[in-house]
């Protein structure tokens, strides 16, 4: 190989490109016309226009980036996570045009990648399962019949893909038919396949998973479990590596069934064995993700392992620098910082970063595809960097992850680190008293914590800020400069003509249904003329690969605006009236 075409954006992109640099190839880099100006971009040492601003027209498709490729003189593609990164006719079509993949062969990627196949070689392998369906379902009828037989609550998952796209959790029986609809939705829309199996569900389960690495000579080397139980709407938040207060014989038990999951499927290259475990401590097979994760950084720093680097060695046909599972030196915990507004329930929030300035100091690691200035755009995912802090142990590393937050600034978009800010508060996640206080779980933020992160005084603060635009100005005060905040609208008293431009938010009429925020509106849950109750969906809108419904704000009847599904509306965009 000497030059990688990276088939991604963002921070993995240049994640990917750092090291290749490092390993001495020379890199390519694809984006879209909202990223002609993106970080990786300009990192690269050249890069191609997939001309187009949807992810269907660039990052998704596979003959404008084989064509980018040829007209960058790449010689092997890595297609980082997300997008096409497990789609095994991408991997397929890029050997077909003679290039190295760097990932594993197509066909353990149609066999993982495919959570039906994945189960059943799980099954054969020894590894602990729940019930689930043996193939892709086709109907909510199949959805209602399997949980008659099996009891609610279930995940309808979307068999191709991963990280909680295409996934519902379906509790009452009143959700089938949306939830089967829904999930089958934005698997199409993410992975571009719809089929979804189902399975039983876990209730307030631990996510727990192994990194796996092997390499073609044979070797196969689980190089360690993480937890990443801090969920919302099935979207990892907080991943931490190793796994924390996790019996031996748990750890034991994921590392011999990874090991032999992989092994049996012929997998070469970086991937993830997922499972979820039980309070009572039931351990049951989840699924694989056939590429790196997100959270990646977490196993590395705990391991000494740089497994971009891995990658390109395995792909050159190279063996493993590592010949036996090693052991972590000290926690590291990885917050992902995504432009979302946690204030209102983790909305999506793209726009422009008006300053982006990462903590420093001991343990501290960024990754990140943004800088001041930049936009983040509402085509693509909410994350736009992630924080990596690195301690001899939890307790330290949850000491450096405070100061680390507290220092880290970012304006001009909403972003979750209120949330990160909180939860470092909560005794269920510090779980000071030991295993026994370690009490998160896949549905602990939804559940357990909303309230708490309700009168956090960190979120009070983003609330605040919300509100109204704010003008923030460094000051002097008594020999130490603070950061002072004032509502734009009392610096309007001042006659501030350009605040007064700046002042939005006015407050809809409690009959208006608005759009709470930009996105496409997917489809209509309650026809013209309907009567509907306070907090009823009414409709599905889509935006950064994500649905969220859209909620009745008083009880009467409904009125539509002149607005289609598959329409683009504005946040704050009145879509109907109710009466």
């Amino acid at each position: 190989m000497k030059r990688i075409l990276i088939a991604n954006r963002g921070e993995i992109a240049v994640r990917v490109i750092r090291s290749a640099r490092e390993a001495g190839y020379s890199t390519a880099a694809v984006y879209a016309d909202q990223d002609a100006a993106a970080l990786h971009v300009e990192l690269a040492d050249t890069a191609v226009a997939l001309g187009g601003d949807t992810a269907a027209d660039t990052y998704l498709s596979i003959p404008r980036i084989l064509e980018a490729a040829r007209t960058a003189g790449a010689d092997a593609v890595h297609p980082g996570y997300g997008f096409l990164s497990e789609n095994a006719d991408f991997a397929r079509a890029v050997i077909q045009a003679g290039m190295t993949w760097i990932g594993p062969a197509p066909e353990p990627i149609e066999a993982l990648g495919n959570k039906v196949t994945a189960r059943q070689i799980a099954v054969d392998t020894g590894a602990p399962l729940v019930p689930g369906t043996d193939g892709p379902v086709s109907s909510a009828e199949e959805v209602r019949a399997f949980a008659a037989e099996h009891g609610l609550p279930v995940a309808v998952k979307a068999a191709h893909g991963g990280g909680g796209r295409g996934m519902r959790i379906i509790r009452e029986e009143s959700e089938l038919d949306e939830g089967y609809a829904s999930a089958v939705r934005e698997a199409e829309a993410a992975f571009g396949r719809g089929e979804c199996f189902v399975e039983r569900f876990l209730d307030r389960p631990r996510h727990v998973e192994a990194q796996v690495v092997a390499d073609s000579h044979g070797s196969v080397v689980v190089v360690g479990t993480r937890d990443c139980s801090l969920q919302r709407r099935s979207q990892k938040l907080v991943e931490e590596a190793p796994a924390p207060f996790l019996a031996e014989e748990a750890r034991e038990r994921i590392h011999e069934s990874a090991r032999s999951i992989c092994a049996a499927a012929g997998y070469v290259g970086a991937g993830t064995v997922e499972y979820l475990l039980s309070p009572d401590g039931l351990l049951s097979f989840l699924e694989v993700n056939t590429r790196l994760q997100v959270e990646h950084p977490v196993t590395e720093e705990t391991a000494g392992v740089d497994l971009v680097a891995e990658q390109l060695r395995i792909a050159e046909g190279g063996r493993l620098t590592l010949t036996e599972d090693p052991p972590p030196a000290g926690h590291a915990i990885e917050f992902r910082l995504n432009a979302e507004d946690p204030a209102l329930g983790f909305l999506p929030a793209p726009g422009r970063v008006e300053l982006f300035s990462p903590p420093t100091g001991p343990g501290i690691r960024v990754e990140t595809g943004i800088r001041t200035g930049d936009e983040v755009s509402g085509a693509f995912d909410s994350m736009f960097a992630k924080l990596i802090v690195t301690g001899p142990d939890r307790a330290t590393a949850l000491i450096r992850a405070r100061t680390a937050l507290a220092e880290m600034r970012v304006e001009g978009i909403p972003t979750v680190m209120p949330f990160h800010r909180a939860v470092l508060e909560a005794p269920d996640f510090t779980a000071e008293s030991g295993a026994e206080g370690f009490a998160v779980h896949t549905r602990w933020i939804e559940a357990d914590f909303q309230d708490a992160l309700t009168e956090s005084e960190h979120l009070a603060s983003a609330v605040r800020h919300q509100e109204q635009p704010m003008r923030r100005a460094a000051v002097e005060i008594d020999g130490r400069v603070v950061q002072l905040g004032l509502p734009a609208s009392l610096l309007r008293l001042f006659g501030s003509a350009e605040t007064a431009a700046e002042q939005g938010g006015r407050p809809q009429e409690d009959s208006a249904v608005t759009a709470p925020m930009a996105g496409t509106l997917v489809t209509w849950l309650a026809e013209d003329g309907a009567d509907v109750e306070k907090g009823q969906p009414v409709a599905v809108l889509e935006a950064m690969k994500m649905e969220q419904n859209i909620t009745a704000p008083v009880s009467g009847t409904l009125a539509r605006e002149d607005v289609a599904p598959g329409g683009s509306v504005a946040g704050g965009q009145v879509v109907a009236r109710i009466s």
